[in-house]
């Protein structure tokens, strides 16, 4: 018996979130992830970035199952944009199911999904296909790898993961299921490479617990803890060392409550209701006993951070004291750097006791060097295959795997990009990447409820907005009667003169002007052209006495039409 094998990415490699992976075998088809990624500053006023389906709309017919691994965004984020369009079960555990909920609720409450619950660790057959899920340790509670029985071996991704040993039920590397996949030949190994440029064994250098010891051992009022969404073992972290001092908890927000609740709904959390403090009765509290927590995610945590530092929260009864302790344990990524170091700040003009976690003390818990080197070492995979993270990342990880002398090498290690196709037959592998055979791909732009439909030339418009401003011109005329009614008018924002602005206000009016007076000339020509002659004058000058190309909207009125 044989099998035509492909898998592919739509999403997810040489870059950071909107992980979308596609096994096919024959004509059944599993999506592995469904991710979405948070857009730089290149793309203003853009929510959520998601990956290009095309390719499953085209072939949704074939899809037999969504499989996630866990509950963060750049693994299921995309799931309520795209899933009306390739509906199929989805298979996860309970907290990821529970947080698809939840995050689908706030963005697109009307879809319907269909749930299979699995364990972390569990044997389930899906359109005929032996799937075996072994848990794994991640920033979040119950994640998992798996390994899809082919009949030339196994494909196993390994989704995100470090190796560490610990009793916490919600996160176990499950060694012992992961040491019977490996009694079987394993086809593909597919190991993210997040951090595969880093020295070590992740663990123990994940852990928060260590850097909270001196914070609370010197704090002498309330204790703010700031957490991002994701980093949901850093949160029970927090809460049992909060407990283990004598303290009380207490959520700073509905959005931080709603978030921690939905772990203790299904059980996964225990919070003992006399150890946390409503808010309402929170300043009938002895400061001394609060520990006070504050969750979201990304960006808007700094937003958080900010707003409650400079008394622009929403809640004021919520007022940083010089008193208290803020331990931010949310370290800043690259694309919100300056919004976190501006937010700190704000927190340090307090007087507050300001305690910032970095990247520096406490590491991203995604496998590292000698994390990845245990998984291939155990499974040793004919083929392998990097994914997740930067490009400069995928390359440490295949030079990580052909360094351990198991047979892997340039010839069966393949460095992929989204829409290459990694063909499988035969119990052969070759990368398709010729133009004519690889997937259509690219990033669907979120904007509110608009899905895609924000084009190129809107986004350049808007960094246009944002770097030189607008200019907005206003004119009544009466072409009949051939004269100006009333203006012209000239309104600019954002625009920055680098000469006298009222020479340069002078001088648009006369360009207005003239621009109309050429229109009253031709007869011939339409409104439609007599706004760009408008524009093009405009630019010319502008560009010339400033350096700068604003946007520049003429608006004229003609009474005549």
């Amino acid at each position: 018996m044989s099998q035509r094998i492909r898998v592919f990415a739509l999403g997810g490699l040489d870059e950071n979130g909107k992980c979308l992976f596609v096994i096919e075998i024959d004509n059944d088809i599993f999506i592995i992830e469904a991710g979405l990624k948070y857009p730089d500053v290149t793309n203003p006023g853009i929510d959520a970035i998601i990956p290009n389906i095309a390719y499953l709309k085209q072939n949704k017919n074939k899809v037999r199952a969504y499989i996630i691994t866990h509950g963060h965004d750049d693994q299921m984020g995309a799931l309520p944009y795209i899933y009306r369009h390739v509906p199929a079960p989805i298979y996860g555990s309970s907290a990821t199911i529970a947080l698809i909920k939840q995050y689908s609720q706030s963005i697109v409450p009307a879809v319907k999904f269909e749930f299979v619950p699995i364990k972390p660790t569990d044997h389930v057959t899906i359109a005929g296909y032996h799937f075996d899920f072994y848990q794994t340790v991640h920033a979040i509670m119950d994640t998992s790898g798996f390994a899809l029985e082919t009949v030339y071996g196994n494909i196993v991704y390994t989704g995100d993961f470090i190796i560490e040993h610990n009793s916490n039920k919600n996160y176990k590397h499950d060694f012992n299921a992961l040491a019977k996949i490996a009694e079987r030949d394993t086809l593909l190994l597919m190991t993210e490479s997040s951090g595969a440029d880093k020295p070590g064994y992740t663990s123990p250098n994940h852990r928060l617990a260590p850097h909270l010891a001196l914070p609370f051992q010197e704090a002498t009022s309330r204790i703010f803890i700031a957490l991002y969404n994701q980093s949901v073992y850093n949160l029970e972290e927090a809460i049992e060392f909060a407990f283990s001092q004598g303290k009380k908890i207490l959520f700073y927000d509905n959005e931080t409550e709603d978030y921690i609740r939905t772990f203790q709904n299904f059980g996964s959390l225990s919070l003992p209701k006399e150890r946390v403090v409503l808010r309402e009765n929170h300043l009938r509290m002895p400061p001394q006993d609060l520990v006070i927590l504050m969750m979201a995610p990304g960006e808007k945590i700094y937003k958080k951070i900010a707003e409650l530092a400079i008394g622009e929260n929403d809640d004021k009864t919520f007022k940083i004291n010089t008193t208290d302790t803020f331990i931010v344990a949310a370290p800043s990524a690259p694309n919100i750097e300056i919004l976190a170091s501006n937010a700190i700040d704000d927190l340090y003009r307090t007087g507050a006791s300001v305690v910032n976690i970095t990247r520096k003390k406490i590491t991203s818990m995604h496998a590292q060097e000698e994390d990845i080197k245990t998984m291939i070492s155990l499974l040793k995979p004919k083929f392998y295959m990097p994914i997740k993270g930067e490009y400069v990342q995928h390359v440490a990880n295949a030079k990580l795997a052909v360094s351990l002398g198991i047979g892997l090498n340039h010839m069966n290690t393949f460095l992929m990009d989204n829409g290459m196709i990694l063909e499988i037959n035969e119990g052969k592998a070759r990368v398709l990447s010729h133009e004519m055979d690889m997937i259509a791909t690219g990033d669907v732009l979120i904007d509110g409820l608009g899905v895609g439909d924000v084009r190129k030339d809107v986004i350049t418009e808007r960094q246009q907005l944002a770097d030189d401003g607008v200019i907005v011109m206003g004119i009544t005329i009466s072409r009949k009667m051939k004269q100006i009614v009333a203006g012209p008018d000239v309104q600019m924002r954002g625009f920055v003169f680098v000469r006298d602005s009222d020479n340069v206000m002078k001088e648009l009016t006369n360009i207005f002007k003239e621009s109309i007076g050429e229109y009253f000339s031709k007869p011939a020509m339409t409104l439609e052209e007599a706004r760009t002659l408008v524009i093009e004058k405009s630019w010319r000058f502008i560009k010339r006495e400033t350096g700068k190309r604003p946007i520049v909207i003429p608006i004229i009125i003609d009474t005549t039409l």
